[in-house]
């Protein structure tokens, strides 16, 4: 198994693009890797021949560097490929079952609970269960009825091993007349889904974000008046020609977003333990909604681009994060995100900041909202306004600085004509 990250310690068999027995040639696909953001092509470096596939297409939890095929050179004697696949299967799992010795825990319960039952011996025995606190655990997780179990402990408290024996037959015997009762008794009332590496991995890191970085949240509401009329004006002249290459309301928020981190440069910052790193290009990444989780692509050095080419690029990356196929060089880093909920209709919510970076912008929908307007002779008028929320980390942007990056970024909004000049 390749690792085709820094920090990919495994992966999963996306699908086998060549067959056993098969040869293939130095640059063609020998088959797609599942890792936690992306399926990644991998393609052979030298021509040869695919004796035995070891990992199998769906296999997940691979560790790297841990053997999934052999190949070979044409002509070669692969007749001992069976063998040396089942070696290779056999050694994951003795290593596996090695560690498995220490989790016998019935001489530490032994130890731990006997003395408890000197203090118990003298309470009326009743309907009450004595049992180990694992033991419960899992006769809770399994559904065993402990009223059920024969206990082999101390004075016939139940243990886990009692517990573990029981629920064998237990589940084949209470599982028929369970399901007896009515037709709708046999539903399953949940769906469990297992945990991919990618939704792993968003848990991991957004939880260490949430509870180490000291986060702090800034609300501003912007007129985007001046940005609509714009963007109409725009995509008028595209007319039907290429309805793909019209502008959206995220890209003018990028563009003001790369405007704004070259007026307040210290937003543009990661913190990175003994030194606090501040970038001189705006590699904005911008969160994207997938079926297997959340990935931020890279549009890389956005202060240099125009509106389409900010758009387009855009699009391309999104395509490509929906479909799985992003490389790890259009995802990892990134010195700023912008997680943009508009489109689905939520005006106000609070993002989470993807570490290293110090910032994340939440951006609502654009609302109609009664604003004053003193030249009016009503004297207010109906303005199209956004809600943003800057999260921060305190430790690199303090709350001046970030309150100056959200005027400078409603600046720009409010006024888009600056940055085309």
């Amino acid at each position: 198994m390749p690792a085709m990250s820094p920090t990919m310690t495994e992966g999963g068999i996306a699908s086998w693009k060549k067959k056993e027995g098969e040869s293939f040639a130095a640059g063609d696909v020998l088959l797609e890797i599942e890792t936690d953001k992306a399926t990644i092509d991998v393609e052979a470096q030298d021509d040869g021949i695919l004796a035995k596939i070891i990992a199998q297409d769906g296999q997940k939890g691979i560790a790297v560097g841990a053997p999934i095929g052999i190949i070979g050179e044409e002509g070669d004697d692969i007749s001992g490929a069976e063998q040396l696949a089942a070696e290779s299967a056999e050694s994951p799992k003795a290593a596996e079952k090695a560690p498995e010795a220490p989790k016998s825990e019935p001489a530490p319960e032994k130890k731990t609970e006997a003395p408890k039952q000197e203090t118990k011996s003298e309470l009326p025995t009743g309907d009450r269960i004595f049992a180990s606190p694992i033991a419960k655990k899992i006769a809770l997780e399994k559904g065993i009825p402990l009223a059920k179990v024969k206990g082999t402990g101390p004075n016939g408290r139940i243990i886990r091993e009692d517990v573990e024996k029981y629920q064998a037959p237990a589940a084949s015997a209470s599982a028929a007349p369970a399901a007896a009762p009515s037709p709708s008794a046999s539903l399953p009332e949940y769906t469990d889904t297992p945990v991919s590496n990618m939704r792993r991995t968003i848990g991991t890191r957004l939880t260490q974000s949430k509870q180490e970085l000291p986060h702090y949240y800034l609300t501003l509401d912007i007129n985007m008046d001046k940005v609509f009329k714009l963007r109409e004006v725009f995509n008028k002249t595209l007319g039907d020609k290429d309805k793909s290459a019209k502008l959206s309301v995220n890209d003018f928020v990028l563009k003001a977003v790369a405007c704004a981190l070259s007026d307040v440069p210290e937003a543009n910052s990661a913190w990175l333990g003994e030194v606090i790193r501040q970038y001189k290009k705006a590699d904005i990444s911008v969160a994207v909604a997938t079926p297997t989780g959340l990935i931020t692509p890279i549009i890389k050095d956005v202060g240099s681009k125009g509106l389409a080419s900010i758009s387009s690029e855009g699009k391309a990356l999104a395509k490509k994060a929906r479909d799985g196929k992003l490389q790890p060089q259009e995802y990892q880093g990134g010195t700023f995100t912008v997680s943009n909920l508009g489109m689905f209709g939520i005006s106000h919510f609070t993002a989470i900041i993807n570490p290293p970076q110090s910032c994340i912008l939440a951006v609502g929908a654009t609302q109609p909202t009664l604003v004053p307007a003193p030249e009016e002779e009503r004297g207010f008028k109906v303005a199209q306004i956004m809600k943003v929320t800057l999260s921060a980390d305190h430790r690199t942007v303090d709350g001046a600085v970030g309150a100056r990056w959200l005027s400078a970024f409603k600046g720009y909004l409010e006024n888009p004509l600056t940055f085309m000049l």
